[in-house]
């Protein structure tokens, strides 16, 4: 090959390129029609895999055209700060001093200054630096209906902190939903639309799946709704950073940004999961996606619709999982269960005896492979419930009995519903720490972490620290909410922010 023959060659293949980016996409589809029924001789048919002849592909358009329709797309609005203060900076300082220079606009944000000779001229003219109001921020996501009165599952990091939530259909109808509960820790919401007669999907049992076993996600990746994709779980029971309280699914069907909070259905047609999260280095499907078992996501969507927050055991102790060698180390026959590193102090554990250096066998009978499993099963239990833990103490198993403590749930829903067809408060809080209560100078309150509807309508922000709701000291999500029951459309919130107290009315019905 000579080398101006060389240069041209990779010339060529950039412009034919450029020439079929400019193909009408009609006529590329039409061209890839053509090609593929000129190389197919016969009709299309299910082919079987090459290790084993018997097993065939599978088909998923039945299941596709059977419970697509009870997988919704939802979209969301999130109001954000911009950020800039009173000085026209990017500091987030929201101290303005008070320094109101009377034509609508704080001193700091006068081009001129208060005392420009020029400032006459421009006074209440719209410069830009006046503080901007929140940017309405967009996003998307995908959820599943589960029952047909309307009540919906999908992701708490779909909705969560959202000031609009809205719900469209396969068959186009729109509707604005109502966020019925929000939990963090298991990723789960549910909300709820206005409607009746719903298509609803079928729930299965995540325990009975298989590694390798087909799976099928339907969802709106980058808001392509109904998306259908498919694949194989890849593995059980994976524990990942901050949510140590799932034994996701893993598996290798391509989700991306657009899929969370949609199902993942088995062959039998029932869902099995919540499609959660990718791991990615590129924003976009890698091979490896995350779904929550159906069978926690049900009991956290159960216990969300009945009291608005998710309980949870708790046992009082910090683990880590047992290698070769600190089984050499502690004589175990083999590498299995969980070791106490630490113990809480006054926790159930301590009462019950545990020590640091105890390592947990089994639970409830059921032996532990991998530390993980722990903190997964206690979570599932209910706080006051008593278990049974097989322990391995100087070279020897002892059995003991421990009656579960209750996990604080930092991120508790209190979106309040007094009257049917009603507002709501839209408010979600947590208890303020001992350490928050002392820095603060307050007893008791709950600190806001997501305003939405009525609340944040009356200027209620995250962050904020409620004390009391007309007249009533609050210090939990529970009382914050009998307060607001006993309401009559009107509550009056006292509130903390930084160093100022201020009532602040809400109109919740």
């Amino acid at each position: 090959m000579n080398l101006p023959n060389f240069f041209k060659r990779p010339l060529i293949a950039a412009i034919v390129g450029a020439v079929t980016i400019g193909v009408p996409a009609g006529a590329l589809y039409m061209a890839g029609v053509t090609r593929a029924t000129t190389a197919a001789a016969a009709p299309v048919t299910p082919v079987p895999a090459a290790a084993n002849p018997a097993a065939m592909l599978p088909d998923f358009s039945s299941m596709v055209q059977k419970y697509g329709p009870a997988v919704v797309n939802i979209t969301v609005v999130t109001k954000v700060s911009t950020g800039w203060d009173s000085q026209g900076d990017s500091s987030g300082d929201d101290n303005d001093n008070g320094n109101d220079n009377g034509n609508g606009s704080r001193g700091g944000n006068d081009p001129f200054g208060p005392n420009s000779p020029f400032a006459p001229f421009f006074r209440g003219m719209p410069f830009g630096f006046q503080a901007p109001q929140p940017a309405p921020v967009r996003g998307e996501g995908s959820g599943f209906i589960v029952r047909s009165d309307g009540v919906i599952m999908t992701n708490a990091h779909v909705v969560n902190g959202a000031s609009e939530v809205t719900v469209r259909l396969t068959d186009r109808r729109e509707f604005t939903a109502k966020v019925i509960g929000v939990d963090t820790r298991s990723d789960i919401a549910v909300i709820k639309i206005p409607a009746k007669d719903l298509p609803t999907v079928r729930i299965g049992d995540s325990r009975n799946l298989k590694v390798g076993q087909w799976v099928l996600a339907i969802g709106a990746p980058f808001g392509f709704e109904n998306s259908a994709t498919a694949g194989i779980v890849s593995a059980k029971g994976r524990t990942l950073p901050d949510s140590g309280y799932v034994p996701f699914i893993q598996t290798d069907v391509p989700i991306n940004p657009g899929n969370s909070g949609g199902p993942l259905f088995d062959m039998n047609g029932e869902v099995v999961g919540v499609n959660s999260q990718i791991y990615s280095r590129s924003g976009g499907y890698m091979g490896v996606s995350f779904s929550i078992p159906i069978d926690v996501a049900m009991q956290v969507g159960q216990q969300l619709q009945t009291t608005g927050h998710v309980s949870r055991g708790k046992l009082g102790v910090v683990i880590q999982n047992v290698s070769q060698g600190l089984a050499d180390s502690f004589g175990l026959p083999q590498p299995e269960g969980a070791l106490v590193s630490t113990v809480e102090k006054g926790g159930p554990a301590e009462h019950a005896g545990i020590e640091a250096g105890d390592v947990i066998l089994k639970l409830n009978g059921q032996p532990l492979r991998d530390s993980n499993e722990l903190p997964v099963q206690i979570a599932t239990l209910a706080p006051g419930t008593t278990v049974s833990l097989e322990i391995w103490r100087n070279h020897e198993t002892r059995d003991m009995s421990v009656k579960l403590g209750a996990l604080e749930d930092k991120r508790t829903a209190a979106n309040v519903n007094p009257h049917e067809g009603g507002g709501k408060l839209g408010l979600a809080v947590r208890p303020l720490t001992a350490d928050e209560q002392r820095e603060g100078h307050v007893k008791g309150g709950v600190v806001v972490e997501r305003a939405s509807g009525p609340a944040a309508d009356a200027g209620i922000q995250t962050g904020d620290v409620v004390l009391a709701a007309n007249g009533s000291p609050v210090a939990n999500a529970d009382e914050l909410r009998g307060a607001v029951e006993k309401s009559k459309g009107h509550v009056a919130l006292l509130i903390q922010r930084g160093d100022t107290r201020l009532f602040v009315p809400v109109r919740v019905g």
